[in-house]
């Protein structure tokens, strides 16, 4: 009875959104409000975070240390506040993930492994209440209809999750697909069940959208499309969108939290409601920052004041919908990814390249592009691999493809890479999809 309230009512605080508040003032007056609140009960409950913030008084939390993966996971059996040790939590993961049940819990708690795209791979826990005001959540903010309507969701993931499962009932109806299905075993079963709505990474989502245009998803005409896990690439958004006639909606999510997704327009806004972001913003790039996460709704496995690797660009123009939260014009990709060049002067310190200028330079220069990775292997070298609508194109392609990265890498004063060209290859579905990646460490 208590989870099914706390689901209710965060599912209806989810629908107001903004609307909770008289202005952006009154805002952020409620939210220093409840991040004081809470860093005070996160300092009596957690031994890592109790001794970490020694000397610090609530009310100056934004001077806490920040932490990180590495520091979350060094510390994560004093940092949780439920007494489970790391090896309890990576055993049931590990075990789930095995068998492919991702049901069994730790006294009531819901253990889960991120996907570790890095390959440093974290452990999230989460509580029975946090499950509900979770799915409570996420549900408000994303569900086009109210939870009356009949409606059918596919959630295409790596790993199920207690705490996805937690979306269902008798009205609204849940579906785990498995990534790592074949995807003529995911395309039948679509057409069998017609979701109303589909959320997955763009990789699979552009999958479904090559399917869709080629006649293989006859019959599935879900109301709303949402991207998850992954990097969207402009590239696909274009095909997914042509593909299911209507705006594609993102969600940003990780193992720290419901970070953000779309208004009714499209725009990416921050879920500022639960989550404080601060901006760390980067150099050589105006508008783009990487966010220092504070949650202040979540208690089993505090986070606060943790440095993401990610790197977000804020959007100029207001959003029309008119909500007061943060816009993000696009979520650029990971700083593990940022390539880096030699600086045309000796002995200067290396060039950094965003993951947004290789993906311009590359989509820009061919229309004949359908899909494309970039990975950068050493200082002066990067691969790129393409799948071009005419095949015959390719060497024209390529040349202006090298063009493109030569003009790039004059503009920002840096040497140009030396490229090679392959095919384009997907990777498997247990692996995050990275158009742009580098493969050595500066």
């Amino acid at each position: 009875m208590k989870r099914a309230a706390s689901f209710i009512r965060h599912y209806l605080l989810a629908r107001r959104g903004a609307r909770r508040w008289q202005d952006r003032i009154a805002f952020d007056s409620w939210r220093e409000e409840r991040v004081q609140s809470h860093v005070a009960r996160v300092r009596r409950a957690s031994p890592f975070y109790r001794e970490l913030w020694e000397g610090v008084a609530d009310a100056d939390w934004r001077a806490f240390p920040e932490i990180d993966k590495t520091a979350m996971m060094a510390g994560f059996d004093r940092l949780n506040t439920v007494g489970i040790t790391k090896q309890e939590a990576f055993a049931v993961a590990e075990a789930a993930e095995r068998s492919r049940d991702f049901t069994p819990a730790l006294g009531g708690i819901t253990v889960g492994l991120s996907s570790g795209t890095s390959g440093n791979r974290g452990l999230f826990l989460v509580s029975p209440e946090e499950q509900a005001a979770w799915a409570g959540t996420v549900l408000g903010k994303l569900l086009p209809v109210s939870l009356l309507s009949r409606f059918k969701i596919a959630f295409f993931l790596r790993a199920n999750s207690n705490l996805y499962a937690s979306v269902g009932g008798r009205r609204l109806k849940f579906g785990f697909y498995d990534l790592l299905d074949p995807i003529d075993a995911n395309l039948q079963r679509l057409r069998a069940e017609r979701p109303d709505l589909i959320a997955a990474p763009p990789s699979m989502l552009r999958m479904l959208a090559d399917a869709a245009l080629s006649g293989s998803l006859e019959g599935v005409r879900p109301r709303r499309i949402i991207a998850a896990a992954e990097v969207l690439d402009p590239l696909d958004r274009a095909v997914i969108e042509r593909a299911f006639g209507q705006t594609l909606h993102q969600v940003y999510q990780c193992t720290e939290g419901f970070l953000g997704c779309t208004c009714a327009h499209g725009t990416l806004h921050l879920n500022e409601d639960l989550v404080y972001i601060e901006k760390a913003y980067v150099p050589g790039k105006p508008g783009t920052f990487v966010p220092v996460v504070t949650d202040f709704s979540r208690r089993t496995q505090p986070i606060v004041r943790y440095r993401l690797n990610d790197l977000l660009v804020e959007r100029t123009v207001p959003c029309p919908c008119g909500s007061p939260f943060t816009a993000i014009e696009r979520i650029e990709g990971r700083c593990d990814d940022i390539f880096y060049a030699s600086a045309f002067q000796p002995g200067a310190a290396p060039i950094p390249v965003y993951p947004d200028f290789v993906t311009r330079a590359i989509i820009g220069a061919s229309s004949e592009i359908e899909q494309y990775r970039a990975v950068q292997t050493a200082p002066d070298r990067w691969t790129v691999e393409l799948d071009l609508r005419d095949d015959d194109m390719r060497q024209a392609a390529e040349s202006r493809i090298r063009q493109a990265v030569e003009a790039l890498c004059e503009r920002l004063c840096c040497i140009a890479p030396a490229l090679s060209f392959t095919s384009y290859a997907r990777m498997p579905g247990d692996r995050k999809l990275r158009r742009v990646e580098r493969r050595y460490a500066p």
